[in-house]
C-alpha cells in the first residue's frame, strides 16, 4: 500500500497539523504536500495580506487553492496536510483529523507568532468562525462534522512524537 499511499491530514490552527504531516511524510518516505495562501501569493508576485484580502472578497482563491493541492496530491505516495484534506481528497487511503482545544491551539499559536494567550485566543476563535462560514459557503462542509476520519488524535494530550507515532503505527497496520 505505501507505494501509492494517500494521507490526509486537516486540523484547525495551532494542531500540529503542518508539523505533524511534515513529520510523517518525512518517516515514510512521502511528499509533502501543504500548498498554502503564502506560497500562491509569491506565484501571482502578491503580498499574503494582498492575497488574503482578495480571498476575503472572492471565493476563487479558495478554490484555486484546493483544486491546486488536491492536483498536487492526486499523484499519491504523499501526505497532504491542510485544514480541509480530509474532506478535498476524496480518494485518500487514510484521512486523520487533529484535534485540540481552543486553549491549546491558541497558546501554541501564541509561542509561534508572540502575543499574549489572551489575544490569540480570541484571535483563534474568531478565525475558526470565519474559517467555518466560508467552508460551508464555499463546499458545504461543517469542518466540526469529522467523525468519518479513519483516525481522530487528541493533540491536547498528545505531543507531536507521540501523534506522529499513533499515525506511524496506524499506517503499519494497514499493510
Amino acid at each position: 500500500m505505501l507505494n501509492s499511499i494517500k494521507i490526509a491530514i486537516s486540523g484547525k490552527s495551532g494542531c500540529g497539523n503542518t508539523t505533524v504531516s511534515g513529520l510523517v511524510a518525512e518517516k515514510l518516505g512521502l511528499e509533502f504536500i501543504n500548498y498554502t495562501f503564502r506560497q500562491m501569493a509569491g506565484e501571482k508576485g502578491m503580498s499574503f495580506e494582498e492575497l488574503r484580502n482578495l480571498a476575503e472578497k472572492s471565493t476563487a482563491v479558495d478554490i484555486e487553492l484546493d483544486k491546486k493541492q488536491v492536483e498536487l496530491a492526486s499523484a499519491g505516495n504523499c501526505v497532504l496536510g491542510s485544514r480541509l484534506a480530509i474532506w478535498m481528497l476524496k480518494d485518500a487511503d487514510l484521512k486523520i483529523y487533529l484535534k485540540a482545544s481552543p486553549e491549546v491551539r491558541a497558546g501554541r499559536i501564541a509561542d509561534r507568532e508572540n502575543g499574549t494567550l489572551e489575544e490569540k485566543l480570541a484571535e483563534t476563535e474568531e478565525r475558526d468562525k470565519r474559517d467555518s462560514a466560508r467552508y460551508m459557503k464555499i463546499y458545504g462542509i461543517d469542518n466540526n462534522a469529522y467523525s468519518f476520519a479513519d483516525l481522530i488524535i487528541d493533540t491536547d494530550v498528545n505531543n507531536v512524537d507521540e501523534v506522529v507515532n499513533i499515525i506511524l503505527k496506524f499506517v503499519e497496520s494497514l499493510q
